[in-house]
């Protein structure tokens, strides 16, 4: 989400730099470095080493004057922001982009950063509604809450029976139903189920195939899942892809059975390429911009979803100008970003 308006808004006038929280490079450093932004690696936020932590933002600020700080790390935007407004940061956003918390040893931490990060924005930022009322609360929500559609490049995404076919061929698909997923592989994403989910589909139908794009730390566990599962010809592990646009068009059904999500931009170019989607009843349906997702319920069977996938008709349709009149093309939104932003900076500046 970050870098589709980074790439779009105009540089000379707003730049952006990255504090990240991981030593080994991202998918986007380079591109980050190219378009003028500077990345700046800090420890990852954890227990137990809260303290390095602080000390080295701490000092980070004082060394590195800014009018806005923009977080996008949910509750740990408390740590962010405090440090920030102890530095004299004047404009300080907290941006929500999940609606759940998954229940971990972090979990009692993750209660504590929310309540800390009450006092700390004088901006709330939040890609849906739902997603703004899980982190800050209802009341904040109802009545200070700016949405920030998770816009993408709806151009990018049009259909192209030309580009379709080459993508194909390429995945060696062809005549093929395929199944297409894009996301971490984390718990939230829900693999397991998703595989369980497809096995119940493929014995129904040995033309399925499923093709997941992404990498993260359960990834391995999957791979081995489906190895048990007996469906490794039917399964393709494409890791971090660069082509999004083209393998949506490729694929003719998007699944997205998430535990939990804020407004899932992947669902977004999903719908701009014009494809029909089956996901979960936990993600908000805010998400449904082009009436192109179904909803189904988590609480079902992988039985009963692979029914439902099996019955549903896939296919591409023409939502662009859906998604344009919702204010979730890139341009649109870009531009409300960029005078948000600047009508900010000529506040402090008076």
């Amino acid at each position: 989400m970050l870098m589709n308006y980074y790439r779009r808004i105009n540089r000379e006038r707003i730049q952006f730099d990255f504090i990240v929280h991981r030593e080994e490079e991202g998918h986007y450093d380079q591109e980050i470095l190219d378009l003028g932004g500077r990345i700046y690696r800090m420890p990852s936020i954890r227990p137990g080493q809260y303290r390095t932590y602080f000390t080295k933002l701490e000092s980070f600020f004082h060394e590195h004057q800014y009018v806005i700080v923009h977080s996008h790390i949910n509750e740990n935007s408390a740590f962010i922001l405090k440090i920030a407004k102890e530095a004299g940061v004047p404009c300080r956003i907290a941006h929500s982009h999940l609606s759940d918390l998954a229940i971990d040893y972090k979990f009692p931490f993750r209660i504590y950063a929310r309540r800390v990060l009450k006092n700390q924005p004088t901006t709330y930022f939040a890609c849906s509604k739902r997603a703004g009322e899980w982190l800050f609360g209802k009341e904040i929500a109802t009545k200070d809450i700016k949405v920030l559609h998770n816009a993408v490049d709806v151009n990018k995404f049009a259909y192209d029976p030309l580009k379709r076919k080459n993508k194909r061929e390429e995945l060696g698909v062809q005549g093929k139903y395929v199944i297409g997923h894009i996301g971490r592989f984390n718990r939230q994403k829900n693999h397991k189920f998703l595989i369980e989910v497809f096995k119940k589909v493929y014995q129904c139908n040995q033309h399925a195939v499923l093709v997941l794009v992404g990498d993260g730390s359960l990834k391995n566990n999957i791979v081995e899942k489906v190895r048990r599962a007996g469906i490794e010809e039917a399964v393709f592990f494409l890791g971090v892809r660069d082509d999004i646009p083209d393998l949506m068009l490729a694929f003719d059904l998007f699944l997205f059975p998430s535990l939990f999500e804020g407004l899932p931009v992947v669902l977004i170019e999903a719908q701009a390429a014009g494809l029909r989607c089956v996901v979960s009843d936990a993600i908000t349906k805010q998400v449904n911009v082009t009436n192109r997702i179904d909803f189904f319920p988590l609480s079902r069977s992988p039985s009963q979803w692979s029914e439902h996938l099996l019955s549903v008709t896939g296919g591409h349709k023409d939502m662009s100008e859906q998604l344009r009149e919702n204010q979730y093309d890139t341009y649109s939104m870009v531009d409300w970003l960029t005078g948000y932003y600047l009508a900010e900076a000529n506040r402090q500046s008076v």
